[in-house]
């Protein structure tokens, strides 16, 4: 149930870009380092942009910030490191730990890279080592795999293309003799 699929970095400079948020209410309390957006929460940092109806982000002691998204379905979305493409994931709930550079999407996960596409109840990606890995649920459970299915749609690669220079010309080798006969 894991794939190796390189989902790829997000925009690098993101992260230094301010982070604005939109919500009907927002709570912040600075003493626990706590913060809590609900109702067409819109936050977007740079190419970043997550939607949900709910978005608590919480603060460690080292300054590094975990958000939860909750949703029907939540979003995130955000532009490829050095790519002329976005990264989308949906899902009930998605988790987000800066310190780790870690996504993670719980409950009718889907993520996209281009036209790729993952499913399955739980998406995980790590964007330091590029490691992907979806587990299906209940939902798509059988008899002979309990744990359920995943679906992943990868599409082919483009080869690139043949040397301008032209066709190159084969020639028969002239000093390798031919096979024996046994």
């Amino acid at each position: 149930m894991l794939a190796a699929t390189p989902w790829a970095h997000a925009e690098k400079a993101d992260r230094n870009k301010p982070i604005n948020l939109e919500a009907d209410t927002a709570t912040v309390d600075d003493a626990k380092k706590i913060s809590i957006y609900e109702g067409n929460v819109i936050l977007t940092q740079g190419t970043l942009q997550i939607r949900a109806n709910k978005l608590v982000v919480t603060e460690d002691a080292e300054g590094f910030q975990l958000g939860t998204a909750y949703g029907n379905l939540a979003s995130f979305r955000q532009k490829r490191e050095g790519y002329d493409e976005y990264i989308e994931g949906y899902a009930l709930r998605i988790e987000y730990d800066q310190k780790k550079d870690l996504v993670q999407l719980f409950s009718q996960a889907r993520m996209k890279r281009g036209l790729d596409e993952a499913h399955g109840n739980y998406i995980s990606y790590d964007g330091k080592t590029e490691f992907f890995q979806v587990i299906g649920g209940k939902e798509t459970a059988t008899a002979n795999n309990p744990r359920g299915r995943v679906r992943t749609v990868i599409q082919p690669k483009q080869k690139s293309a043949a040397p301008a220079t032209g066709a190159a010309t084969l020639k028969p080798a002239e000093n390798i003799a031919n096979p024996r006969e046994e």
